[in-house]
């Protein structure tokens, strides 16, 4: 294809044109941003505030160089790959070799729980908390230590007591998901720096991009210190890329490599021209956020009219108590075409809410209201 028909063929798309005026979310997020997109079984009605998505993305750049990638989707992923492994480190201030680019961040979480655990072990963990590491490692015979949360925060003390001899990860997830906590700074610090002595320490910081404190420390601080810490990204949420699974890990370049030998899947071409696009478009990445924080202001505003307690969230979802059976609750919210979050275990009477866009998220709260108030 010839580089004018390309230009047409993108326009025809949809996709051609970057944002023109300064502060235009609908220009900078591209033509479908704002609308909800329906799927392959017709439901297009539904407002779909379970899956902790971002609907403003992919962004129009993103989307162009998606586009563009189709040109080389003959070839194998592997140089734009490691170009990708290359921009990361940079981003995070670490070498290529302390990064491995797994297939969403759920790959980076299943692979460490097989690596660490395959045949036997032990990993301690919050209960509850993020599952695609503990469920994948229990199929390959690990023993899973579910420490219930200390309200709706991981208990470290109590954590840390449950490490044993056998104990071959501990398992963190935060923010936390479903809950939207954070550890205080220090104390996660203080916790993974002395756990890493004796054994792995994996982090999971999907919502890292959320975190409203100043300030607030990664862990790849620590990899940085050559510790055995994990630490997991993803391009699913503020990047708002989650159909394309790119997500990466930093660690220790040792560990890196073990990780990366376990790995069973490729990047695709689009996603990881994406993925790239995506770390530059600065525009689209700090509106997101944005975007995200109203919509979490509208579901502040209507649980606090229900007085239902819940926490402050530091994900793109809020978590809170209705008092009713979740399965109950679900069905109620989808006969008013909206989905929620499953059930989360033993908090079974608690709600996890996506923040979706303005329109859906006002109109979802208006359904909750009337299913909780009425």
């Amino acid at each position: 294809m010839d580089q004018l028909n390309r230009r047409q063929w993108l326009r025809r798309a949809g996709l051609a044109g970057a944002a023109t005026l300064a502060g235009n979310w609908a220009a900078i997020a591209g033509p479908a941003a704002g609308k909800r997109r329906g799927n392959l079984v017709n439901e297009d009605s539904l407002i779909r505030l379970n899956a902790n998505e971002n609907p403003y993305g992919p962004s129009q750049k993103v989307k162009e160089a998606m586009m563009e990638a189709f040109e080389v989707a003959c070839r194998y992923p592997f140089p734009w790959q490691q170009e990708l492994t290359e921009k990361l480190a940079k981003k995070e201030g670490v070498t290529p070799e302390h990064i491995v680019v797994t297939a969403g961040s759920v790959e980076g979480l299943r692979i460490s729980g097989l690596v660490y655990n395959w045949q036997g072990g032990e990993v301690v963990a919050a209960d509850p908390t993020f599952q695609a590491l503990l469920n994948y490692a229990e199929q390959f015979g690990a023993y899973i230590h579910r420490v219930p949360l200390d309200g709706l925060s991981h208990d470290l003390d109590a954590m840390e007591r449950r490490i044993t001899s056998n104990t071959r990860l501990v398992f963190i997830c935060n923010p936390n998901n479903p809950t939207g906590t954070i550890l205080s700074a220090d104390q996660l610090r203080d916790f993974c720096s002395s756990v890493s002595r004796r054994t792995v320490t994996f982090v999971d910081e999907a919502y890292y991009d959320y975190i409203g404190e100043p300030g607030y420390p990664s862990m790849v601080e620590l990899v940085k210190d050559n510790m055995n810490v994990i630490v997991s990204r993803t391009f699913s949420k503020a990047y708002g890329l989650a159909g394309m699974r790119i997500g990466y890990l930093i660690t220790r370049p040792d560990i890196a490599r073990r990780l990366q030998s376990a790995r069973a899947a490729f990047n695709n071409v689009a996603g990881l021209f994406g993925a790239m696009a995506a770390l530059e478009d600065e525009a689209f990445y700090r509106e997101s956020l944005k975007k995200n924080e109203e919509s979490q202001q509208v579901i502040y505003q209507a649980i606090k009219r229900l007085n239902l307690l819940h926490a402050r969230s530091h994900g793109n979802f809020v978590f809170f108590q209705t008092g009713r059976d979740i399965n109950v609750l679900a069905e109620e919210m989808r006969r008013e075409n909206v989905l929620i979050g499953r059930s989360f275990p033993p908090l079974t009477t608690w709600c996890r809410l996506s923040t979706g866009t303005l329109e859906d998220t006002k109109q979802a709260c208006r359904a909750l209201e009337k299913v909780l108030g009425g």
